[in-house]
């Protein structure tokens, strides 16, 4: 290296090092504000799961070294999919570069307030609900009460809709009365009874080939029969399944309560429809009771792709104790051209990441969604910002990663081996798919 050369580089160091100390500090009004209000201030705020508001300086101040901090460590915003470009989930709450460069600094920089004319409008919030004032609110007809300790198997409630007309949900949020206590909420719809028992479909004709479902999982998933039952003595559930509870409408977990599906994409609630709430308590120390509510917004028109969510499992597993590396996949074939709209995957406390692939007919795989860091705490329903377009014959894998060890800090017993079950110290292998079936054949495939 010329003489010239190291002089030119130093130069161009020295150069980039005055660019960025001539750089302004951050100010709150001006250049934290907007970014807060677009990112953060939904969970953010009085009532919400966020632990404080960011609402104002004054909110923000006393937090600026913790939000530099989980900035920069990639906690907060809570986003655990591995996509760097940010342009294949519709739901990316991760923020830019710039976006982090701009929060390390003001704090870094005295965390200072600005001109209290540089801040934006408050963004506005509909009292009580994230996604807006819900044109229905359907909530559970009891207080339920949970007691301060013991075991609580799933608890089903049934409310009805009293829906004069069918309904398209284009949007809902299912709010616990007790977050602390629900472990997660499925929210089923089925016909309503109308005093008639429930319909069934026609029965084939003697010598008729059984119709192809559109979707089949994969053989060996099922729970063994000789898998060890759990270590409790029975329970006596008071507020059991009465029937099947019906199609797939709304779900919670934590990190998750609401949905808002595109424009054209809808679920069908039929006339007089009963809602069948799946509760899962988990007692806490402290006694009390839960009504939760699910909000619901309606299409204008029915839509020009109906939905439906559909579950895909592996009970079939054993994550021997002390181990911190075991692999659980799911397999389901696709029979007939489908949209995939969106994955949520979902373990307990054990699950560490996660990969879900389409294997499509002419033997290419894609991976379509990779978590790296699966975070129990945080469950998200990963939206694709382009539908994937799946051809009849696709298969959907999934495969979860489990730690069973004592480096596992959320792991309540690794002592022991853990099996599929309801409660969060056992585990799942479980994600939930919205797709739309598609009305005539699929020529692309996922991205294209």
């Amino acid at each position: 290296m010329t003489r010239t050369t190291v002089a030119l580089a130093v130069a161009g160091l020295v150069g980039h090092a005055a660019s960025v100390s001539a750089q302004p500090t951050p100010t709150f009004s001006k250049d934290v504000a907007p970014i807060l209000y677009k990112n953060c201030a939904n969970c953010h705020r009085a009532g919400e799961i966020g632990p404080m508001p960011l609402l104002s300086y004054k909110d923000a101040r006393p937090y600026a070294r913790a939000i530099s901090t989980r900035v920069e460590n990639g906690t907060m915003p809570p986003w655990h999919a591995d996509d760097p470009s940010r342009t294949r989930f519709l739901n990316d709450r991760s923020l830019s570069p710039a976006e982090k460069d701009v929060l390390v600094r003001w704090a870094r920089g005295g965390a200072a307030e600005g001109n209290p004319k540089d801040l934006p409008a408050p963004p506005q919030f509909a009292d009580g609900w994230m996604m807006g004032k819900p044109d229905a609110v359907f909530t559970m007809q009891e207080d339920y009460p949970i007691p301060a300790s013991g075991t609580l198997d799933y608890k089903f409630f049934e409310i009805p809709t009293n829906l004069t007309e069918d309904k398209w949900l284009q949007a809902f949020e299912v709010r616990p009365g007790v977050r602390a206590v629900v472990h997660h909420v499925i929210a089923y719809v089925r016909p309503g009874d109308a005093g008639q028992p429930e319909a069934r479909p026609a029965a084939a004709q003697p010598g008729a080939p059984r119709p192809t479902p559109p979707f089949s999982p994969g053989e060996g998933m099922r729970r063994p029969a000789d898998a060890p039952k759990p270590d409790r003595a029975p329970i006596e559930n008071d507020r059991a399944a009465k029937r099947n509870p019906g199609a797939w409408l709304a779900g919670y977990a934590p990190g998750h309560s609401l949905r808002v599906y595109e424009p054209g994409t809808a679920i069908k609630i039929p006339k007089g429809a009963i809602i069948t709430v799946q509760m899962h308590y988990t007692t806490n120390g402290t006694p009390t009771t839960d009504r939760t509510s699910i909000g619901l917004k309606f299409a204008n028109e029915p839509p020009t792709a109906e939905l439906v969510v559909v579950p895909l499992q592996n009970a079939n597993f054993v994550l021997k104790a002390g181990t911190s590396e075991t692999r659980v996949d799911a397999e389901m074939t696709v029979n007939t051209d489908v949209t995939l709209w969106s994955a949520l995957p979902h373990t307990h406390v054990r699950g560490k990441r996660w990969e879900v692939a389409a294997i499509y007919p002419d033997g290419r795989t894609e991976l379509i969604l990779n978590v790296p860091k699966y975070d129990f705490n945080w469950q998200t329903d990963y939206i694709f910002k382009t539908p994937l377009v799946l051809p009849k014959g696709t298969k959907l894998k999934t495969s979860a990663w489990y730690d069973n060890s004592t480096a596992n800090k959320s792991n309540p017993d690794s002592t022991k081996d853990v099996y599929w079950g309801d409660q969060t110290w056992e585990e799942m292998q479980f994600t939930a798919f919205t797709f739309s079936i598609n009305k005539s054949p699929a020529t692309t495939a996922a991205g294209r």
